[in-house]
């Protein structure tokens, strides 16, 4: 070899001992007993040591071997099975007495003759990762423990509606496992109409950019309808990555509540039948519109005849029943868009909506003749014959409101009832 070529080789020598020392990672070769036969700063600088001081030594020379016991065993496996090894090293360095996790890969080395002579490693100090992934791990178990024990069904969608998030009260909602959830469609995980109508508040908050809160329907596993108020806040991750992230409250309990205290607000204790408060109401909006589209209205008051005695002779819970049994007789005799209320004592009114004067006197007398042929029979086998005095009227174009229909109607009923009761009167 000429002293050019010598030079060249040394040259390049030089140049690959530089790169090795500022590759960013720890390189090295060793024999077959395990002794360095080369290695890069990087190494003798997590040794402390030079670099005659490393070569030919083996690594009980710098590591605890008792803790380190995996580096031998992956050399081992390289230059015995003369295969790459490529996993995780758990070291402790003697000099610094550091704790250091290493991702390794080990190949073996060859002679001309394609015998295994020893085996080159290239390792990358990766403790700081394995740390932050730890703190990370830490942190996404502390977090999802939080999640899961907040009384709410919380998630995260993107703009393509696929779930990106949800905890275990959404998984259990869907009765789906958390694979089955994330980064799937909510089409794909839902019903198409109620995952549409789910989207149509979450198309919302990507549209506008601002949180929104909305009441939402859906059936449990078990085909419960339940109610919830959900919170729906925009988030980006990035510049390309819109998500909301939402927070649904079951109200279902104070859902039926709130209705069971309406029902409890319009309805009569006893008979189930609007009340007083409520007809009114209501009658009210229904005169608006007739006025409005130039309809008929017409009203009907009724009342038990003889009440008061029955009461006096039977007693108030025999008096109850015969409410009760009116009650059930007059339902029959009305449509569904009429108003059939409790007006007080033994009085009802029943409003009867796109109802001319005729029909409603046919309705009337329908109503006292019902009740006329059935005979009322308590409980303890008494019978009692229910009469029912009925006043009618319709509307008029002079009337201003409600209350000028219903007062003829009941000026109508007394006059029912002066006329020697059972019977129908009709005040224009």
């Amino acid at each position: 070899m000429s002293d050019k070529q010598v030079e060249s080789l040394q040259l390049k020598i030089n140049n690959l001992e530089n790169v090795l020392s500022h590759v960013g990672a720890y390189v090295f070769t060793k024999d077959l007993q395990g002794r360095y036969t080369y290695v890069n700063q990087k190494v003798l600088d997590a040794f402390g040591r030079r670099y005659e001081d490393v070569i030919g030594k083996d690594d009980s020379q710098f590591f605890d071997m008792e803790l380190s016991d995996q580096l031998y065993q992956n050399d081992q496996k390289v230059m015995r099975e003369n295969i790459t090894v490529e996993n995780e090293e758990f070291n402790v360095i003697k000099a610094s007495g550091e704790h250091r996790i290493y991702h390794t890969v080990k190949n073996p080395l060859h002679d001309d003759q394609g015998k295994v002579i020893g085996l080159c490693g290239i390792s990358s100090d990766i403790t700081e990762q394995k740390k932050l992934q730890d703190v990370n791990k830490e942190q996404q178990q502390l977090l999802d423990t939080v999640l899961n024990n907040v009384g709410a069904y919380i998630y995260m969608k993107d703009t393509e509606r696929r779930f990106r998030y949800v905890n275990k009260h959404v998984t259990e909602l869907f009765g789906l496992p958390v694979s089955q959830i994330i980064g799937c469609l909510d089409t794909d995980v839902l019903p198409q109409e109620v995952a549409d109508h789910f989207w149509d508040s979450d198309k919302k908050v990507f549209e506008s950019n601002a949180s929104q809160e909305t009441e939402e329907e859906f059936a449990d596993k078990d085909g419960n309808m339940r109610h919830y108020l959900s919170v729906k806040i925009p988030y980006q991750f990035s510049r390309d990555s819109k998500v909301l992230i939402g927070f649904s409250t079951d109200v279902t309990e104070l859902y039926a509540l709130k209705e069971r205290y309406q029902q409890q607000a319009n309805t009569d204790a006893l008979t189930g039948l609007f009340n007083r408060r409520y007809f009114f109401e209501n009658a009210d909006r229904e005169f608006k519109r007739t006025q409005r589209h130039s309809l008929s209205l017409a009203a009907i008051s009724i009342d038990i005849d003889n009440f008061k005695q029955i009461n006096d002779k039977y007693g108030h819970p025999i008096g109850d029943q015969v409410l009760l049994a009116v009650v059930k007789n007059i339902i029959p005799n009305v449509r569904l868009e009429d108003v059939l209320a409790r007006i007080g004592g033994e009085e009802f009114s029943v409003l009867l909506p796109e109802t001319t004067p005729d029909k409603a006197q046919l309705v009337a007398e329908r109503i006292r003749a019902y009740q006329d042929a059935n005979e009322f029979v308590a409980e303890n086998g008494i019978h009692i014959a229910v009469k029912l005095s009925v006043g009618v009227s319709a509307l008029r174009a002079a009337d201003e409101s409600f209350l000028d229909l219903y007062s003829r109607s009941d000026k109508a009923l007394y006059q029912a009832k002066y006329q020697g009761k059972n019977t129908v009167y009709y005040l224009p």
